[in-house]
């Protein structure tokens, strides 16, 4: 399977490529009310190490993903 090519609008992100491709190796995608958490983001740690919860999103304007979709 292949990597999905993940688009970012934030030219200003150590990760951002050109063409607005992200080049980190890993994502993390939260809801809305989580979107102030300070998450372990240093290079040579485990990414994002504080982030092993579990939430729910009814819809995408909960997210600050524009690909989420909800699961049936």
């Amino acid at each position: 399977m292949a990597n999905p090519l993940v688009k970012c609008n934030v030219a200003n992100c150590t990760f951002w490529g050109e063409g607005n491709k992200c080049q980190a190796d890993s994502i993390l995608v939260e809801i809305d009310s989580h979107a102030n958490r300070d998450y372990n983001m240093e290079a040579g740690t485990e990414p994002y190490e504080a982030s092993e919860h579990k939430d729910a999103a009814d819809t995408i304007k909960e997210t600050c993903c524009h690909t989420f979709q909800p699961k049936e």
